[in-house]
């Protein structure tokens, strides 16, 4: 990954952290909310019949995010899904710094355009403490998958974790990034 900072973050900097703070009334530049962390999730619940699932999925989520994803397995046996401990039930990974600016920006500009019926994203995935998360159908609308390649069309979840104290302040700042929600 590159060394100097992404686009989206010079953006932060110069054009959002002025607009928030004159928009919610912030004291100093410091208190504007910014974005933490970046979570990627997929769960996998088909890998107890079939292991090959589990490496295309580590394979399309590394592809997808530039950085190598983790493995997260079952704690306990839960007989009605025949789950066993230790079994692979999802893969996740955590974006920070500059690969988190690099990946939003590849998702806002080029990934989320390309979903099918597009009508903005539902603005109800807020938590109350500031964080939001958007759910993917579909992981062949970003670009780094092969459509040919794909063996089993599947979903994943995307969790933006910000230092807003209220969903309010947290939408303000996912829409300065250029999160497309829903009028």
């Amino acid at each position: 990954m590159t060394t100097n900072t992404s686009r989206l973050k010079s953006f932060y900097h110069k054009e959002i952290i002025p607009h928030l703070q004159e928009q919610f009334k912030y004291k100093n530049r410091f208190q504007v909310p910014h974005l933490v962390k970046i979570c990627v999730n997929k769960g996998i619940g088909d890998a107890v019949s079939d292991k090959k699932l589990v490496e295309t999925a580590v394979t399309e989520i590394t592809n997808i995010t530039g950085q190598k994803a983790v493995i997260t397995r079952a704690k306990k046996d839960i007989s009605n899904f025949k789950i066993r401990a230790g079994v692979p039930v999802g893969i996740r990974v955590t974006l920070r710094n500059n690969q988190m600016y690099e990946f939003l920006d590849r998702l806002v500009s080029v990934s989320i355009p390309r979903i099918r019926d597009f009508r903005g994203i539902n603005d109800k995935g807020f938590d109350g403490r500031g964080n939001y998360t958007l759910g993917i159908r579909e992981q062949i609308i970003f670009p780094e998958i092969s459509i040919d390649k794909v063996t089993k069309i599947s979903g994943m979840d995307i969790t933006f974790v910000t230092s807003a104290k209220t969903d309010k302040e947290a939408f303000a700042l996912l829409k300065e990034f250029g999160l497309p929600f829903k009028n």
